[in-house]
């Protein structure tokens, strides 16, 4: 059975989290590690710039793409209730993917494609090998691609940060993202984000009621998560997201901003607002077997790596910092933490949960990841806590 936590060593997680501070690298940040019923809380600087109020325990943070484990969960909920099939095709409900095209090259023109060599299935969407996302070459090209620009122009918001105020609503985000070819032939490689964008989409059709409320009534209810959702009209308790420049922190999203109104395309790869003892709620189901939301054969199939080898091997060094993939999160597959699961959200946020240990990891803060892998500070938080353990 799973140890205590050492008290003493998890001070070092209170110490990184002001140094930030102190330097100017963030305006604060909630921290929780969990492991069984022990929970230990940092809960350190502001909500947003000057006199704003400290940070509380249930401040809320946009979560970024920790909503694709989120999305990814009901999923698995909505195949348990016969609603969807892991590997039947998707087109029965988006009949925009009925007859996907590939582009000949993923740098190549709009119109030099081939057809899809097998239909794409919603194991595709939670895997992200459905044939379109973000690789680290299209945005190390001189020139951009043509499928980049077309994304872009079409205001899918799926190639790059979370923007709420950008995208349609569903069927016409659909309808749009169906006339584009698609990068990769479906199964063939893992492209990052988009697959959760589509999973969406194909969640609402299928429960015939809008996401934010699918994911209410599977997930947010029955594990008491009340304040995660797509928007807040809260602001008060809603944290300033920051970019980092040279001249220190500068204001992204006010409290006022994009998360402070439903948006007119509820995107399930990165859009919603949560705090951290939420996300402790979900992954202490997780923990203890999904219940009551999901089987322990769900959880299982949720949480372990579902990539063969040549679909890794596209990935770039770094994209997943040496993890894999399950459905909708990394897995850890190698060295001794083997069996964790989780992911990051690049507005600043992290969750690592660790089933051998039963311990919980969740880092919020609102600065901006610079790089795909994120700063030093979720990592050496992640650190700490793990050298806590006795």
């Amino acid at each position: 059975m799973p140890g205590r936590l050492d008290e003493s060593k998890l001070a070092r997680i209170g110490a990184l989290g002001r140094a930030e501070i102190e330097d100017g690298r963030l305006a604060g940040l909630v921290t929780l590690v969990s492991r069984g019923d022990r929970l230990h809380a940092e809960v350190l600087g502001n909500l947003g710039p000057g006199d704003a109020a400290p940070l509380a325990r249930d401040s809320l943070f946009r979560i970024a793409s920790m909503t694709k484990p989120v999305a990814g969960a009901v999923a698995l909920a909505l195949v348990a209730e016969g609603l969807l099939s892991l590997d039947e095709p998707v087109a029965g409900l988006l009949p925009e993917l009925a007859s996907p095209r590939v582009l000949r090259r993923p740098d190549g023109p709009l119109d030099d494609t081939v057809p899809a060599v097998r239909a794409i299935t919603l194991r595709d969407l939670l895997t992200f090998t459905f044939g379109f996302g973000m690789a680290v070459e299209m945005f190390m090209s001189e020139t951009p691609w043509p499928i980049v620009t077309a994304a872009s122009q079409l205001h899918l918001a799926t190639l790059g940060p979370p923007s709420p105020d950008e995208p349609p609503d569903p069927d016409a985000w659909m309808a749009s993202f169906g006339g584009l070819p698609l990068i990769a032939q479906p199964g063939e490689r893992w492209l990052y984000n988009t697959g959760a964008s589509v999973l969406g989409v194909l969640l609402a059709r299928a429960a015939g009621r809008p996401l934010g409320e699918v994911l209410r009534t599977r997930l947010f209810e029955p594990l008491g998560m009340t304040d995660t959702a797509f928007f807040t009209t809260e602001t008060a308790r809603l944290a300033t997201a920051y970019t980092a420049g040279s001249g220190g922190l500068t204001v992204w999203d006010p409290p006022e901003g994009q998360w402070s109104r439903p948006p007119a395309f509820p995107d399930a790869a990165a859009g919603l607002v949560s705090t951290a003892d939420d996300m402790l709620r979900f992954a202490r189901a997780l923990l203890r077997g999904g219940d009551p939301v999901l089987s322990r054969d769900a959880v299982r199939e949720f949480t372990r790596d579902q990539l063969t080898a040549d679909q890794k091997a596209g990935i770039a060094p770094g994209f997943l910092n040496g993890r894999s993939w399950g459905f909708c999160q990394s897995v850890i597959t190698d060295g001794p933490r083997a069996g964790a699961f989780g992911w990051n959200g690049g507005l600043g946020t992290s969750w690592l949960v660790d089933p051998a240990r039963d311990l919980v990891i969740v880092v919020l803060t609102q600065r901006l990841f610079e790089t795909a892998e994120g700063p030093p500070l979720h990592r050496d938080m992640e650190d700490a806590a793990y050298a806590a353990l006795d």
